[in-house]
């Protein structure tokens, strides 16, 4: 009698019946899925990516792993082509050739039927990200209530600090100051904002289990400095830095904030602000690098604060060019 455990995988994380014609297979498509992608959110688009190819085979009754060959990839790309973005159809080829690959090194499949394959071609010298001016930049952060009169009935006039208000103009100040990206800002602890030669750091965990470590700009030193003391958390230094509220109380959780909380409340704060563009997690990002590039900073310090891998990424942030093609169209006098 074997003694042999064989895991039952969730459904969650296995794309489609074509991806799994014999055990051996199931188990190298599943370790792909779990080992091999660490990011859910790339995980998440890969199966689906797996799966709408998987669907698309099934519909012309290619049933067979084995009898997949370049052309169906190249055919299921452009159909892609008519229904999505180009960059939406380069990921979709992404995942199914590094899906193959990880099959063909795991001796399911001979060869790849998707390396030959070729996308779409896309090239982004901008991006797309809402930006803040600089001038709107400091209105957002000067409109966040700090503190509230908490006087009257004939009591003496005294002032209490809004944790909520502090918590924000801090998140949004990391953010700005460090240009952050959003889940590196909300997974941070408390212990992760530290001093340094006599000057505030803060320690980002970014994409690929890296650590970043920027010092902080007198302003957001400060907005760390009495959330921190407002909120009482400096002595849990494992607790997170941006903790959810509860409810209308005001008074803070344990929790650690979610990307969509943030969102709702820069959505909240922007409308208070009078801010009209549409902005969202990343600006802050692009709004701090265009800042900084506009202080005649230079982009090899911007591509290292921002921790890019290569300054072509950081050159997408810049929107300094958006600034002198405006000038150029107010020139039109008529």
């Amino acid at each position: 009698m074997s003694t042999e455990i064989i895991p039952s995988p969730a459904p969650a994380v296995l794309p489609a019946r074509l991806f799994m014609p014999t055990p051996k297979a199931a188990k190298r498509v599943l370790e792909f899925f779990t080992t091999q992608i660490n990011n859910d959110h790339t995980r998440k688009a890969y199966l689906n990516a797996a799966r709408r190819f998987a669907d698309w085979c099934e519909e012309r009754a290619i049933r067979e792993l084995a009898a997949v060959e370049p052309f169906h990839v190249a055919a299921f790309v452009k159909q892609l082509q008519g229904e999505f973005s180009a960059p939406t159809v380069k990921q979709h080829l992404a995942a199914l050739r590094m899906l193959f690959d990880w099959i063909v090194i795991g001796h399911v499949l001979d060869v790849n039927p998707a390396h030959a394959v070729r996308g779409p071609k896309h090239v982004v010298k901008k991006g797309k990200t809402p930006v803040l001016t600089a001038d709107e930049a400091r209105e957002l952060l000067d409109s966040i209530a700090l503190t509230r009169n908490t006087g009257g009935g004939g009591q003496p006039e005294s002032t209490e600090p809004v944790l909520i208000g502090l918590r924000d103009r801090a998140l949004i100040g990391v953010m700005v100051y460090t240009f952050a990206r959003i889940n590196a800002v909300l997974e941070m602890k408390v212990s992760d904002y530290f001093v340094q030669g006599r000057r505030g750091w803060v320690r980002l965990h970014e994409k690929g289990g890296k650590e970043h470590e920027v010092p902080c700009h007198h302003n957001l030193g400060q907005y760390l400095d009495d959330y921190i003391a407002a909120a009482d958390i400096a002595g849990d230094a494992d607790g997170p830095l941006f903790r959810t509220a509860a409810g209308k109380t005001g008074a803070l959780t344990g929790n650690a904030m979610w990307q969509q909380d943030a969102y709702r409340m820069i959505q909240r704060r922007a409308e208070t602000a009078g801010i009209k563009t549409r902005i969202g997690n990343h600006t802050f990002r692009a709004t701090g690098i265009t800042a900084y590039l506009r202080n005649n900073g230079t982009l090899e310090a911007a591509q290292q604060i921002a921790n890019h891998e290569s300054p072509r990424t950081t050159k997408l942030y810049d929107r300094r060019a958006e600034e002198i093609s405006l000038d150029e169209v107010e020139k039109i006098s008529i």
